[in-house]
This record gives structure tokens, C-alpha cells and sequence, in this order.
């Protein structure tokens, strides 16, 4: 299983103040040493955290891939297509939001995500979609053209302590995996895992990613980036052998 590593909270620390540090870069060369399989980042609208020159930058500098997150706008997709990462992942944004809050409504923009997947696509960037996990929406993403989704995991994460809501939503996962990976798919998931809850998303086999930020790097202010990555990698492996 492959651990993406996100990197965008170690900008906002780094915003916070409007210095040059912590530097996004050295935290993403240090989780590639340290078992990350690629390096997400999400180019916002508003650019809250991750800038512009962040993007050049780890284009020219990480050995592993990049996976740019990025919102259905033509600034974006013009953007995408002059760094040419190896994956973009499109996500809906809003400027009011802390985060994302849910998974991209592939039905209702569908001429979009498919002319944007069209265009990405001839530019040899593989296209992920950001989605709920509903099959209706999985569907409309494969119409669409793309290959590869990544499934929100945030109405499982922010059901912790609710054991009966929580395994509701991980059936979902599950099932949306299946479906996805029958499809043809390749299935990744997302948002919200934790160190406490990342096991049983690790255990469904159709998945074949997981991308962790924002646990991963608070992990990191008290032990270390390094061993932020490795704890969180050993995790998810465990979870796939069902350890």
C-alpha cells in the first residue's frame, strides 16, 4: 500500500508567520527518505498555504511523484498543464472552507471534470478524482474518462467514538472500492485518517493509496518528521495484513 504524504500544513505553519520556514520542501524530502511513496500538495484558490513557487519547486526537487490537488478552474488547469505533475487529483473548493469538506459532485459538473480529465490526460498527467464514496458519482468519474479516484474519508474519521456510525462508513468505503476496482479503476483514499483510525481503511484491499496530511504532520511537532512517516507507513502496512 502507498502512503502520500501532504504537506500543505507545513506551509500553513509557515504562513502563520510569512517567513521561509519550516519549508515545505525539506518536509517533503524528508518523507520520501522515510517511506512516503509520493508528495500530495493542494494549490488553493486563495492560496492559503502551498504557493505558487512551492509547486516549481517540488517539481524540480522530489524523487518520488507528485500528486497536485487542484479546484475546476481554468487558472488551475492552465497551471497543471505548465508543471505537468505526474497526478492531479480534482477537488472541490470553497474560499469560506477550513477544508475540504467533501468529495467532488462529479453528476453535476460533469462537462467539466471531463473536459479537464480530456485535457490533463493528452498532457500525460494521470487524473484522479476526489469523491464521496457513492457509486452513482464513481460511475459518473469512470464516464468522465478518469481512471483513478481517491475516496473522502471524512465522514468515517469525524465518526470516531461512534462505533455503530463509524463501521456504517466504512461499509461504504468498502463497497465503493469494490466498485470502483471493478470498474477498472485505481481506488485511493483520503481525508481525515488518523494514527488511530487508518488501520481498517488499510485493510480493504481494492485501495490502493492512502493520502495523510494533517494528522501526520501534527504527529510530526512532537516526534520528528521522520518518524511521523515511518509510525504512520508501519500502521497502514499492519492494517494490510490484518495485524
Amino acid at each position: 500500500m502507498l502512503l502520500g504524504v501532504n504537506i500543505d500544513h507545513v506551509a500553513t505553519l509557515r504562513q502563520a508567520r510569512g517567513t521561509r520556514f519550516p519549508s515545505p520542501i525539506e518536509a517533503a524530502l524528508v518523507a520520501e527518505t522515510s517511506g512516503a511513496d509520493l508528495i500530495t500538495l493542494h494549490l488553493r484558490e486563495d492560496r492559503r498555504h502551498i504557493q505558487d513557487h512551492d509547486v516549481d519547486a517540488m517539481r524540480a526537487t522530489i524523487k518520488t511523484r507528485m500528486n497536485l490537488e487542484m479546484a475546476l478552474t481554468d487558472e488551475m488547469l492552465a497551471n497543471a498543464l505548465r508543471v505537468k505533475p505526474e497526478d492531479v487529483c480534482l477537488v472541490p473548493e470553497k474560499r469560506e472552507e477550513v477544508t475540504t469538506e467533501g468529495g467532488l459532485d462529479v453528476i453535476r459538473y460533469f462537462d467539466e471534470v471531463r473536459e479537464f480529465t480530456r485535457q490533463l490526460s493528452d498532457a500525460g498527467i494521470r487524473v484522479s478524482i476526489f469523491i464521496d464514496p457513492d457509486v452513482k458519482q464513481i460511475q459518473a468519474a469512470w464516464d468522465a474518462g478518469a481512471r483513478v479516484i481517491e475516496l473522502h474519508t471524512g465522514a468515517y474519521a469525524h465518526a470516531d467514538f461512534q462505533h455503530e456510525a463509524q463501521q456504517a462508513e466504512l461499509a461504504r468505503i468498502r463497497e465503493a472500492a469494490v466498485f470502483g476496482d471493478h470498474l477498472g479503476m485505481v481506488v485511493n483514499a483520503g481525508h481525515g485518517l488518523n494514527y488511530h483510525n487508518v488501520k481498517p481503511i488499510a485493510a480493504i484491499q481494492e485501495i490502493a493509496e492512502l493520502n495523510i496530511g494533517h494528522a501526520l504532520v501534527s504527529h510530526a511537532l512532537m516526534v520528528g518528521f521522520a518518524s511521523a512517516v515511518r509510525e504512520m507507513k508501519a500502521l497502514m502496512i499492519e492494517g494490510r495484513q490484518g495485524l
